[in-house]
């Protein structure tokens, strides 16, 4: 347990604000739940996130102690792009869950990062996401970010948050595209009509996808994409907005195509940010998996 006393300086600032200045291990989001679960008082009282202390309010704050993790170790084969005391850069398969949800209790990756880093992970994603500071889709391939600390966590997190982590993608998609490149600016938002599902919703989160066409091909078109923000199923969603769904894509699409792929044809390709300890610049690549560039082997035939 810990007590800071507010000075006059520090007068309406929010307390979410000031704590994380006290504590920079914790994230905002972790702080924010903490004063709402009263792991986090003033005066001796719960107070809202919202709260903006005065001259002489007493901050309490008890730390929460780790959760155990009771998901189990799964030994699974990795493809590891770089690895050091700080982060992994994982090379996900299509078909591979990236954490524990309803109908995947296991087989995903957490269960095997567990296994391989034991209790070198970083805890702020909770129990069923230890490590995860971003994820793709399950039928999604490419680089994934895991953490093997909570300092390392925050500080890609927030660069994640910044629009600092340069993320490139790479998609087969549906109908030849006349432009060489262009701007998606649409919001994404929760669809109306299936939950499940996200939608271009004027009333939606701000959602920036660039494209580059990299080659046309009889009714299909290989671009390379480079995303803005985050939104859940973004590059999906835009692309079936404009009228060339992923192949592969059963929920923005019908999924049927000529080469039987089960699962988008969208691979994270590239990943380039700062390095949270040695703040220097990195850049990670994957190579398209197998199956992807079969079909455009496939494709420079006809």
């Amino acid at each position: 347990m810990k007590e800071y006393n507010i000075n006059k300086s520090e007068q309406g600032i929010r307390l979410d604000k000031i704590v994380n200045s006290i504590e920079e291990d914790i994230s905002r989001t972790a702080i924010q739940r903490m004063i709402e679960e009263g792991n986090i008082l003033v005066n001796q009282k719960k107070v809202r996130t919202s709260y903006k202390v005065i001259e002489g309010d007493i901050i309490t704050i008890n730390k929460e102690k780790p959760q155990e993790i009771d998901i189990l170790p799964q030994k699974m084969p990795l493809d590891i792009i770089y690895e050091d005391k700080d982060l992994l850069i994982i090379n996900k398969e299509k078909g591979i869950v990236v954490h524990p949800g309803n109908g995947n209790p296991d087989g995903t990756l957490v269960n095997a990062v567990m296994e391989k880093c034991k209790d070198s992970l970083s805890g702020i994603g909770g129990k069923i996401r230890p490590g995860i500071v971003h994820r793709i889709d399950k039928d999604t391939s490419g680089l994934v970010i895991i953490a093997k600390n909570d300092k390392t966590h925050i500080d890609i997190s927030n660069q994640i948050k910044n629009r600092e982590v340069k993320k490139v993608y790479l998609a087969l998609v549906r109908g030849v595209i006349k432009e060489n490149s262009a701007i998606i600016n649409m919001p994404i938002g929760r669809s109306s009509k299936d939950r499940k599902k996200m939608a271009v919703d004027k009333k939606g989160k701000e959602a920036i996808t660039e494209f580059n066409v990299i080659k046309r091909y009889k009714d299909f078109t290989y671009i390379e994409v480079k995303i803005k923000t985050g939104r859940t199923h973004q590059i999906r969603v835009h692309m079936s907005e404009i009228g060339h769904p992923i192949v592969g894509d059963t929920v923005y699409s019908n999924g049927k195509n000529p080469f039987n792929v089960t699962g988008q044809m969208l691979h994270a390709s590239s990943l380039e940010f700062i390095h949270p300890t040695t703040k220097k610049k990195v850049k990670f690549e994957a190579p398209l998996p197998e199956y992807f560039e079969n079909v455009l082997k496939e494709l420079d035939k006809l």
